[in-house]
C-alpha cells in the first residue's frame, strides 16, 4: 500500500535534513551574529539575488573528519551555502560562508563545494560571487584544509579573464584565507565588521612588538584608503550588496560577451555647457575632474572604483548612449593630477579588466608627469608606471582619448595617446601637449641665454610665453596626426558616443603567445 506524502518516512527524512541545513549552526549562533550587527549567509544570498531565483547545491554535504571529536559533530553544508540564481535576471554563481557553522572555518569538504560551482561558472559563462566570513583553515584537519584553499586559488587563477569574480568581505578574511579574495576582480569590504590581513594583532605584537587594533591593520578603511586592497567600502552589509548589484550591471556575464546595454533617455549629442569654462585659465588652478566624467555620461551617473586609494587618478565605471564603459581620467584636485606609484597600480589594473571583458575605454588626461622623488624612484616607479603603459599598450578594446589640459613627458605617452594604439584620440583647445612645462623647458633650453639677460625676468616672461604659444597647444600634435580632432569641450560627450558607436565592431588581436611578461 502506497504511503501517503505526510508519513512517507524519506519526505519526512528530507524535510528534516533541510530544516537542519537552514538552521546552520543553531539559533543562539545566529542570534549572536546578528548582535556583531552582521547577516547570516542565506539572508544575504536572499539580498544579493532575485526573489525565488536561488538554486542550492550540495546542502547535505558534511565533513570528513573524525579527529579532535570531529566525528561526532557534522552540520549538513558544513559551513558553506553554495548554489547559483539571477540578478536582475541574469544568471551568476554565488558561496556564501556560514560563520556560525564552526565559525566558517574551511574543510576539505566546504572547499570542494565552492569548486564545484566554481567549475560550473566557468563552464557556462557566468560570474562567482563569494560572500566571505570565515575564521580561516579549519585546524582539526590539518593540511586537508590548506589543500582545499590551494584548490580555490587555482581556479580563481583559471577563471580570471574568463567570467567576472567579486568577493564581499562580510566578517573575517585572515591567513590563507585572504589570496581568493585578492586574485579576483573586486572586492567589496564592510565597515566595522570585515577585515582582512595575513597575520593577526597577536602574532605582529609577538613577532615585531608592535601593537595594532583588527579594524587598524585590516579593515575596510585601511584596505580602501591605504593599501588599495580593497575597492569598495560599504557602511552596512545590505549597502555592500546593492552595490554588488549595481557593479554586475556594468559587466557581461563571461569574455566572450558584451555588456548588457540599457535604454538611454539622455541624448547623446547634447552640449554641456559647463565644460566651457571648467578648465581654469591658470594652468596651475586644479578643477575636479568627476565634474567632467559626471557631465558626459549617460544621466551624470558615475559608478566609481576606488574612490578612496590614490585619489590623483580616478577610475570607474558610467554608460554612453545606455553601453558600458570603463572610465580613467587624471586628477587634477589632487596632487595636480601627477601620476605616481600607486595611481600607476589602481590605473593598471582596472584598464586590463576592461579589456579582459569587452569594455571599451574612456581616458581624460591632465598630467603633468610622473611624481619626481627619492620614495617613488626607490619604490619602483619605472616598474610601476610601466604596468599602466604595458596595460594600455596590450588593450584591444576600443579606446579613446580627451586631453583637457596638460599632457607633459612620459605621462603623455601612457595615458592612452596614440603611440601606443588608442583608437581616437580628441583634444580640447586648453591641452598643453609637451616634453615639459613650458616654464621648465625655457630653463633648460635658454639656460645661457636668461644668465647673460640684463633682466632675466622678463626675458623668461617672454620666452616662456612663446613657448606656450608654440608648443603648449594641441595644434602642432594635430598637424602630426597625434591628435585626431581638436574639439570644443561642450561637444565631448557627442564626440565620444559617436567615436564609440564607430569603434563597436573594433577588430584587433595580438600577436600568438601563450601570455605577456608584464612588468610586475
Amino acid at each position: 500500500m502506497d504511503q501517503t506524502p505526510e508519513k512517507d518516512p524519506l519526505r519526512a527524512r528530507l524535510e528534516k535534513m533541510e530544516k537542519q541545513a537552514e538552521l546552520g549552526g543553531g539559533a543562539d549562533r545566529i542570534a549572536k551574529q546578528h548582535e556583531a550587527g552582521k547577516l547570516t549567509a542565506r539572508e544575504r544570498i536572499d539580498l544579493l539575488l532575485d526573489p525565488g531565483s536561488f538554486c542550492e547545491l550540495d546542502k547535505f554535504v558534511t565533513h570528513r573528519s573524525n579527529e579532535f571529536g570531529m566525528g561526532d559533530k557534522k552540520i549538513p553544508g558544513d559551513g558553506v551555502v553554495t548554489g547559483y540564481g539571477t540578478v536582475e535576471g541574469r544568471k551568476v554563481f554565488v558561496f556564501a560562508q556560514d560563520f556560525t557553522v564552526f565559525g566558517g572555518s574551511l574543510s576539505g569538504a566546504y572547499a570542494q563545494k565552492i569548486c564545484k560551482i566554481m567549475d560550473l561558472a566557468t563552464r557556462v559563462g557566468a560570474p562567482v560571487i563569494g560572500l566571505n566570513d570565515s575564521g580561516g583553515a579549519r585546524i582539526q584537519e590539518g593540511v586537508e584544509s590548506l589543500a582545499g584553499y590551494a584548490d580555490i586559488f587555482v581556479r580563481n587563477t583559471l577563471a580570471s579573464g574568463v567570467v567576472p569574480q567579486i568577493s564581499l568581505i562580510m566578517g573575517p578574511c585572515a591567513g590563507g584565507a585572504v589570496y581568493s579574495p585578492a586574485i579576483t576582480d573586486f572586492i567589496m569590504m564592510v565597515k566595522d565588521t570585515s577585515y582582512m590581513f595575513i597575520t593577526g594583532p597577536d602574532v605582529i605584537k609577538t613577532v615585531t612588538h608592535e601593537e595594532v587594533s583588527k579594524e587598524a591593520l585590516g579593515g575596510a578603511v585601511t584596505h580602501n584608503q591605504k593599501s588599495g586592497v580593497a575597492h569598495f567600502a560599504a557602511e552596512n552589509e545590505q549597502a555592500a550588496i546593492v552595490m554588488t548589484r549595481e557593479l554586475l550591471s556594468f559587466l557581461p556575464s563571461n569574455n566572450q560577451e558584451e555588456a548588457p546595454v540599457q535604454p538611454c533617455e539622455d541624448d547623446a549629442f547634447r552640449a554641456e555647457e559647463s565644460l566651457k569654462t571648467i578648465v581654469p585659465s591658470n594652468p596651475n588652478k586644479p578643477y575636479d575632474i568627476k565634474e567632467v566624467i559626471k557631465a558626459i555620461v549617460d544621466d551624470k551617473h558615475f559608478f566609481e572604483v576606488q574612490e578612496h586609494f590614490a585619489k590623483n587618478i580616478v577610475i570607474g565605471f558610467a554608460r554612453m548612449n545606455g553601453r558600458s564603459v570603463g572610465v580613467v581620467a587624471n586628477q587634477p584636485a589632487v596632487l595636480a593630477g601627477v601620476l605616481d606609484i600607486d595611481a600607476s597600480i589602481k590605473a593598471a589594473r582596472f584598464v586590463r579588466f576592461c579589456d579582459c571583458f569587452n569594455i571599451p575605454l574612456v581616458t581624460l588626461v591632465d598630467v603633468p608627469g610622473f611624481l619626481p622623488g627619492t620614495d617613488q624612484e626607490w619604490g619602483g616607479i619605472i616598474t610601476h608606471g610601466a604596468k599602466l603603459l604595458y596595460a594600455y599598450a596590450e588593450a584591444t578594446v576600443p579606446k579613446v582619448t580627451v586631453i583637457t589640459r596638460k599632457a607633459y613627458g612620459g605621462a603623455y605617452d601612457v595615458m592612452a595617446s596614440k603611440h601606443i594604439r588608442a583608437d581616437m584620440n580628441f583634444a580640447w583647445p586648453t591641452a598643453e601637449i609637451a616634453v615639459m612645462g613650458p616654464e621648465g623647458a625655457v630653463n633648460i633650453i635658454f639656460r645661457n641665454e636668461l644668465a647673460k639677460a640684463p633682466d632675466a625676468a622678463a626675458e623668461r616672461a617672454r620666452l616662456t610665453a612663446d613657448y606656450r604659444d608654440k608648443f603648449a597647444t594641441p595644434f602642432k600634435a594635430a598637424e602630426l596626426g597625434y591628435i585626431d580632432e581638436i574639439i570644443r569641450p561642450e561637444e565631448t560627450r557627442a564626440k565620444l558616443i559617436r567615436a564609440l558607436e564607430l569603434l563597436k565592431d573594433k577588430r584587433q588581436e595580438n600577436l600568438p603567445r601563450k601570455h605577456g611578461n608584464i612588468p610586475l
